[in-house]
């Protein structure tokens, strides 16, 4: 059994200056302008910036459709000579590395004017990781590290692919009240109402790539798009957990931990069926857990989960904190992440 890592006090739990909590309630501003470039950023992180000259927002950016322009250039230009002077926030450090596509947004910061810049996130990327504060620094800046927990939630799916070479994987579930996801006979459409339906649709919309089992593929042939109005385009990937043939269309893994090789794919949304989300559960790549549950009893259906390989209660505790609870119509939707554990 893997032991829990020791909690320890974090940033929020202590006491702000002013200048602290304004700081940080505008880099939560910036990672809310990050979101509107999930997953469109693609391959580059999704980031967002805010220029901010005497209490006022001078210049906003958020990373564009395919990775350029980077948040800063977008908000520098919107922001033109207000600039000069201003405090610059964006959620993740500014690029030190040049490329075929642009120079790097340390460069383009460094001769924007700006007197301040504070950032949420250092990037793991080893062409930028300190570099590109340090060319800031260097130009004369003033640089601020502050610890953002919405900057990092915004860049999740790209610290993980950077720090564990891996997609960041949500595992969705939509049961019945006994854990159920169909009828005995298989039947299981629709266990959930329509805005729980909807709400798995916006998450199908903000996922890189979406997988379900063989099984599941070949008894239901999912077409896996995103049906809400105006988001059709941001239908993902589809791939399927599978040793067999594969639908034109379709990509194939073998198993769980081939993930390491979807390259250039940040974030993976794996649908089900029952036998690939244990498969996930056992490999230990389940970064989120999503699950919809409706209020509703289906008594000696299919089962939402295999056998996941625990040998004891015991070692079901502790591996899940509820992030997020909320209710959609008639159904409950809550959101658990794992909890980080470290070897004995």
């Amino acid at each position: 059994m893997r032991k829990q890592r020791e909690s320890v006090p974090s940033w929020s739990a202590l006491p702000l200056s002013a200048s602290e909590a304004e700081d940080r309630r505008w880099l939560a501003a910036a990672a809310s302008l990050a979101q509107r470039g999930i997953p469109l950023a693609r391959p580059n992180p999704a980031v967002g910036a805010l220029i901010v000259s005497g209490g006022r927002v001078v210049g906003s950016g958020w990373t564009a459709q395919g990775g350029r322009p980077h948040a800063e250039a977008v908000a520098l230009e919107r922001a033109g000579s207000a600039a000069k002077g201003g405090t610059l926030y964006v959620t993740l450090e500014p690029c030190a590395h040049q490329s075929m596509r642009g120079p790097a947004c340390a460069n383009l910061v460094a001769g924007s004017g700006v007197d301040r810049v504070v950032i949420g996130c250092t990037d793991p990327d080893p062409r930028t990781a300190g570099a590109g504060m340090a060319i800031l620094r260097d130009a004369g800046i003033h640089v601020d590290l502050v610890p953002s927990s919405e900057a990092e939630a915004s860049l999740t799916a790209y610290l993980t692919q950077c720090r564990l070479g891996r997609p960041h994987v949500t595992l969705k579930l939509a049961t019945s009240l006994d854990g159920c996801i169909a009828m005995g006979d298989g039947t299981s459409r629709w266990i959930t109402g329509a805005e729980a339906r909807a709400h798995a649709h916006a998450v199908r919309a903000r996922s890189e790539a979406i997988l379900v089992g063989g099984g599941t593929l070949r008894a239901d042939e999912p077409r896996l798009d995103v049906r809400l109005r105006g988001l059709e385009a941001r239908s993902p990937q589809r791939w399927v957990l599978t040793r067999g043939a594969t639908p034109q269309g379709w990509h194939a893994i073998a198993s769980p931990a081939a993930i390491s090789g979807m390259e250039g794919i940040h974030s993976l949304l794996v649908e089900g069926g029952a036998g690939a989300a244990a498969a996930f559960l056992r490999a230990g790549l389940v970064d989120r857990l999503l699950l919809y549950r409706a209020p509703i009893l289906i008594g000696g259906g299919l089962p939402c989960l295999a056998d996941i390989g625990l040998t004891s209660l015991d070692a079901a505790h502790g591996r899940w904190k509820i992030t997020d609870r909320r209710q959609l119509g008639s159904d409950a939707m809550e959101v658990y992440e794992a909890v980080p554990c470290s070897p004995e």
